[in-house]
């Protein structure tokens, strides 16, 4: 039996636990405050954020700010600790507004393995034989739920500020963090639009949508809210940068060869919508320098009618999935060497290398 791997999770399961419960609490009270507002809203807009919010999710960006703060100096024991459950917790409602809007952006019919927010209003509206278009409907409840959940993750963490000792770096970095969420959103639109195929804006794509949100910024909120020193915001930083792209493009490889019943969304569908990735963007330099017309003339219609798993098995062929298969473990790699030196709790320093250690597995 391996007590120190049991130690570990159980204090990571600890951290999780603290932390859905501050982000619980929160969420409760404001639900009850929308209630009296006006009883719809409070059933049917406030529910719904309330209910996306904690139905699911790992809890991965709050867990990470969290090992930041504790990294950055924070005392797990301390009379700060409650302040910094909840201004990490309000991450998790960032996350709400990110795939809420991100789901109706793409016309994705799922997420978590259940209907989408948009999806699910849409069929609620044709069941009650409302009047207009389902899908607008549809759409409009979904943009103000996510829109809801931005306002209170600002809330969320504005007021839990109040009880920590470095609240101005902190509000630098939520600010950073919460712009680049929306550029890379952008950039991502702007790709996918455009057809763009190159390698270079697939990684910026991942840096500014993924590693900077997913994994970066949340290291660095925390380690900010602790007011640590420079040489740990960097290693942190540059290890959530590395490990972060290499988290969003081990999901490109789920996503086109992974399993619907592990991933809550239909494989395949960033082929449909042509997404710009790394794995297609790959490719098409593949095709190209190997001269293989066909590849190429199927490749040009991703996102146009080309079929998915067509798409998948030349992506294979021409060796792109183990060119971002072999990325993933280069850049987990690199993510860990950056902890070297640094003074970090044993279980913060075991979670983040597991994580690496994870994002740089084949997923498939």
């Amino acid at each position: 039996m391996n007590t120190h791997r049991e130690g570990h999770d159980a204090a990571v399961g600890g951290h999780r636990a603290a932390l859905e419960d501050a982000l619980r609490r929160y969420l409760h009270r404001r639900l009850r405050e929308s209630e009296g507002i006006d009883a719809g809203f409070g059933r049917d807009l406030a529910g719904e954020t309330v209910r996306f919010t904690l139905a699911g999710g790992k809890r991965m960006r709050s867990l990470l700010a969290w090992w930041g703060w504790t990294a950055g100096g924070g005392n797990p024991g301390g009379e700060r600790a409650r302040s910094a459950l909840q201004a990490c917790g309000a991450l998790e409602l960032i996350q709400t507004c990110a795939l809420v809007h991100d789901d109706v952006m793409d016309g994705s019919p799922t997420r978590r393995g259940r209907p989408s927010v948009h999806a699910r209003h849409m069929a609620e509206h044709e069941e009650n034989g409302h009047s207009g278009e389902p899908r607008r409907y549809g759409e409009a409840l979904a943009v103000l739920v996510g829109d809801l959940a931005l306002v209170w993750a600002d809330d969320m963490f504005e007021e839990a500020l109040d009880g920590l000792s470095r609240p101005r770096g902190a509000r630098a970095v939520w600010r950073g963090l919460r712009t680049e969420i929306m550029a890379g959103q952008f950039l991502d639109v702007r790709a996918q639009a455009g057809r763009d195929r190159s390698e270079g804006t697939a990684l910026r794509v991942n840096l500014l949508k993924t590693a900077s949100y997913s994994v970066e910024r949340p290291l660095h909120l925390g380690a900010a809210m602790a007011g640590a020193d420079g040489a740990t915001v960097d290693a942190l930083r540059g290890y959530g940068r590395d490990v972060g792209t290499a988290f969003q493009l081990r999901d490109d490889l789920l996503g086109v060869y992974g399993d619907t019943a592990r991933t809550g969304k239909p494989v395949g569908e960033d082929i449909s919508e042509g997404k710009c990735t790394l794995l297609l963007a790959a490719g098409v330099r593949l095709a190209g320098e190997r001269g293989d017309a066909a590849a190429s003339d199927l490749l040009s219609r991703v996102g146009a009618g080309a079929d998915p798993a067509e798409v998948a098995d030349a992506l294979d062929r021409l060796g792109a999935r183990d060119l971002v298969r072999g990325r993933c473990r280069e850049l987990a790699a690199r993510g860990v060497g950056r902890l070297d030196g640094l003074d970090l709790d044993p279980a913060v320093l075991e979670g983040l290398r597991g994580l690496a250690a994870r994002t740089g597995t084949d997923p498939v």
